[in-house]
């Protein structure tokens, strides 16, 4: 076997072998190990949040990124954060949460099928539906405590990354709502009044909430606590930070923009680049990676590239031996926007 290939763990043989004994820890964001140790339901806010917490500790904005995040704190406003991937949208978000002491960040995703409930809360009416007909063949029927009972449906609903960042507290949460121009043409314009107005309701909950002992009834958060919701409205008392972010793939309509702070994250920099890499990999890592910095930030002034591409290959080329390492980078990082 020559040099270049030692580092393969698979290698087409078509015979067994013990290969698997040699595969090294995976990199830190794609660590699944210790989730029931760390109580953190399916491990994705300790990878996730693990690694930005490093890079909050590290992360040196800009003047420009200090005022206007500094704009969004003070007049409680959405701040719509645009850029190219892995220019540091997201982690803004997770860099004020560190800082100001704001707790984990709630994460809300955006696919182009999701919609305004989705972030708000889901009612799972069809399990509530067999709760129920399961009770009344064991004889419960509507009996305090089973499904049936009207103090129970609390326990069908769960409040969506928006709805839990609405809740009333002392101060404010961060939400960051990732990749909004990847939504449907209707979810820029349907988050207005709910932006615009900190309160939502739950139709569900205010049918019954005369039936409700006290007008309340106790749901289900996105952290996965459980909090009372009184009258069937969720009502903030501190506007949540709210992070928007766009890869500039679309315009939003005036509505929008007129009730957030913009911010435009420029092209990234050698210095914030390797600060990333750092974050993520350690000291020695961005040394000995120093040249696929400057050489994929010299591909990104043409092409479209992503951060994560760079982390990849920094994190797979130190197994590598020297004469694989420059193709498996040039394999790994190739441009997002080539024609297919």
């Amino acid at each position: 076997m020559t040099e270049s290939s030692e580092w393969l763990i698979y290698r087409g043989a078509g015979e067994p072998h013990d290969g698997m004994s040699r595969l090294p820890p995976p990199p830190p964001w794609r660590d699944f190990a210790g989730r029931d140790a760390a109580g953190d339901g399916d491990g994705s806010r300790d990878r996730r949040l693990g690694a930005h917490r490093h890079l909050a500790e590290l992360h040196r904005p800009g003047a420009e990124e200090l005022e206007m995040i500094n704009a969004a704190l003070y007049l409680r406003r959405p701040l719509l954060v645009t850029g190219s991937p892995g220019a540091g949208k997201s982690t803004l978000a997770h860099s004020v949460a560190y800082e100001l002491g704001l707790g984990d960040v709630l994460r809300w995703s955006i696919v182009s099928r999701s919609t305004l409930q989705d972030g708000l809360y889901h009612y799972d009416a069809i399990a509530r539906l067999q709760d129920v007909q399961i009770a009344a063949q064991g004889g419960y029927g509507a009996a305090a405590g089973s499904p049936g009972a009207v103090e129970a449906i609390g326990s069908y609903i769960r409040l969506g990354p928006l709805g839990t960042a609405l809740l009333p507290s002392g101060t404010p949460r961060v939400l960051l709502i990732d990749e909004l121009d990847k939504s449907d043409i209707d979810l820029p314009n349907d988050l207005l009044n709910v932006l615009e107005e900190g309160e939502f309701e739950i139709p569900e909950l205010q049918r019954i909430a005369d039936r409700l002992p006290d007008g309340e009834a106790e749901v289900l958060t996105a952290d996965g606590t459980k909090v009372r919701v009184r009258d069937g409205r969720v009502r903030c008392h501190a506007f949540p930070f709210v992070v928007l972010t766009s890869n500039g793939e679309r315009d939003f309509p005036a509505p929008l923009m007129r009730r957030c702070i913009h911010l435009e994250l420029g092209r990234i920099d050698h210095n914030r680049l390797a600060t990333f890499v750092r974050a993520h990999l350690g000291d020695e890592a961005a040394r000995a990676g120093d040249d696929l910095i400057t050489r994929f930030l010299e591909r990104s002034r043409s092409e479209l590239l992503a951060a994560d591409q760079l982390l990849n290959a920094i994190y797979l080329t130190d197994a590598a031996a020297p004469p694989s390492r420059d193709r498996l980078a040039e394999l790994l990082i190739q441009r997002l926007d080539r024609p297919r």
